[in-house]
């Protein structure tokens, strides 16, 4: 055999041999880490998804988020709010209605208003703009929603409280029939 061909063949057999060595070093941390023997050490619930028709809300890293379970019985109301961060809303069972107010811009007044009335159905979310003036209703009169609520941007008060819901007045006019 030449040189040339030894040099080839050991240079082989040394690829060969750290492929083999880099494989067997790689396997060994897997098999060091044994399984947990139950799921309960870390658990994950799903609480309820949606699929979202239309919305954005911009989210920027250092936010407070909260997220909500809401039961909402039947003819019951959340009474006029915004949220200052805006919120992601899942519908996971039963309906609920949502009353908004949107500005008229071509009255001379500027100050006429109209109501957007949308129901939303299990599996259906949404998204409440920062600020934007609603009142949501459960029009059933036999089933229970439960709505799941996520608010980014919500402010914390001096006794760490979170404010994701401002509280607001009827409008007047109020052009909604809630």
């Amino acid at each position: 055999m030449n040189t040339r061909m030894r040099r080839g063949l050991r240079l082989g057999l040394m690829t060969l041999g750290f492929a083999g060595l880099f494989v067997a070093v790689s396997a060994v941390p897997g098999a060091a880490t044994p399984a947990l023997p139950d799921s309960t050490a870390f658990k994950s619930e799903r609480l309820g998804h949606g699929l979202l028709s239309s919305g954005s809300l911009a989210v920027k890293p250092g936010l407070q988020v909260v997220v909500t379970k809401n039961t909402v019985q039947p003819g019951a109301s959340s009474g006029w709010h915004s949220h200052p961060g805006g919120a992601i809303v899942v519908v996971n069972s039963g309906e609920i209605t949502t009353y908004r107010i949107a500005r008229n811009d071509d009255q001379e007044d500027g100050a006429s208003s109209r109501c957007i009335i949308t129901t939303y159905t299990t599996g259906q979310a949404f998204v409440e703009r920062p600020g934007e003036l609603l009142n949501a209703r459960n029009n059933s009169t036999s089933g229970v929603t439960t709505i799941y609520a996520t608010f980014p941007g919500v402010p914390v008060d001096a006794l760490g409280n979170t404010l994701q819901r401002t509280d607001r007045p009827m409008p007047s006019p109020d052009p909604c029939p809630v």
